[in-house]
């Protein structure tokens, strides 16, 4: 029961299984394998994803964690997400979009995530991106910034929801070509 009542103790619904492995202490990969397996025909751990489990239904996940949890990586939300949130496309975004190192296309239950890859040096600039309950979310202007990045032509529907100045300025601190 001691495993079980670590992951009770930490305010927390996702674990890795690095994490899970520094949690409990164990270094040899296969009795962390069994000790996983054990957990997951009890119920106790739920597979979200390779090598990611929660202690909740994924149901119960919150979207955006969960899909910042996938990559285990640096990432923030951002491009469509943002843009449609903001009014600036009427396009009904089916697809969390993340900035991120690593390019992908993932579905989990009912989620779709969409990771673009963008270069490290335009990645870690903090210009426009602010935590919103432990997640990174750029601002309207970041992510009209990081859409240009991407798309050059890319089309906004309401291009006035945007503050024009404020994104040439952070286009300007990230560096952007």
């Amino acid at each position: 029961m001691y495993r079980i009542s670590e992951l009770i103790r930490l305010d927390r619904q996702l674990y890795h299984s690095n994490d899970l492995a520094i949690l409990w202490g164990i270094s040899n990969k296969n009795t962390l394998y069994t000790a996983v397996k054990r957990y997951v025909q009890k119920g106790i751990l739920v597979p979200v994803y390779k090598g990611l489990y929660s202690t909740v239904p994924l149901s119960q996940l919150p979207p955006l964690e969960l899909g910042v949890a996938v990559v285990h990586k640096y990432t923030y939300l951002s491009t469509e997400s943002v843009l449609a949130r903001a009014g600036v496309v009427y396009q009904a975004i089916h697809k969390h979009t993340f900035v991120s190192s690593v390019s992908k296309k993932i579905t989990i239950g009912d989620e779709s995530f969409l990771y673009r890859k963008l270069k490290d040096e335009y990645l870690s600039s903090p210009a426009g991106i602010a935590n919103e309950n432990g997640v990174f979310v750029a601002s309207v202007e970041r992510a009209a910034a990081d859409m240009l990045y991407f798309d050059r032509n890319y089309h906004f529907d309401l291009p006035e929801n945007i503050d024009w100045k404020k994104m040439n300025d952070i286009q300007k601190e990230v560096n952007y070509p």
